[in-house]
């Protein structure tokens, strides 16, 4: 019975460190990477989440290689990862980087991308309430088979 206790109280242990990694990137591979930034994503707050994805995808794209990558992305947290998107940013300015140009600030441009995110979101929901209110359609339709 003391052999059980002790065993249940390390694996108790084990699971709290385990969980502490939780709003942590996993940088073993690329994949694992790309999983917790969606799990991370999903438990941000809605003004967070594109800035954190902008964040995200611009360290991807400024380091191509894979190892580079995930070394740089690995056991950083949300927070961590849109301080490295910012300085990216202003580096990618200074040095005239094409498409940074029509942005005067960080904010303003995570302020454009959230509108463009936001009108895609109501084109997105107009589609789906319009294939929904076709499918209960109760018109006679007389090519139907059911008929």
């Amino acid at each position: 019975m003391k052999k059980i206790s002790i065993l249940l109280l390390i694996l108790g242990c084990t699971t709290l460190i385990a969980c502490g990694k939780g709003q942590e990137i996993n940088g073993h591979t690329t994949n694992t990477a790309y999983r917790s930034v969606k799990a991370l994503k999903n438990r941000l707050p809605p003004d967070s989440r594109i800035e954190f994805e902008v964040s995200f995808w611009a360290i991807r794209d400024a380091h191509k290689d894979d190892k580079e990558f995930l070394d740089i992305v690995d056991g950083k947290k949300p927070e961590e990862i849109i301080e490295l998107g910012k300085e990216l940013y202003q580096q990618r300015k200074a040095a005239g980087f094409k498409g940074y140009d029509q942005y005067s600030s960080w904010e303003e441009m995570i302020a454009q991308f959230s509108k463009e995110r936001s009108d895609q979101d109501s084109r997105k929901g107009t589609i789906k309430e319009n294939a929904k209110d076709k499918a209960n359609d109760v018109l006679y339709d007389p090519s139907s088979p059911n008929r």
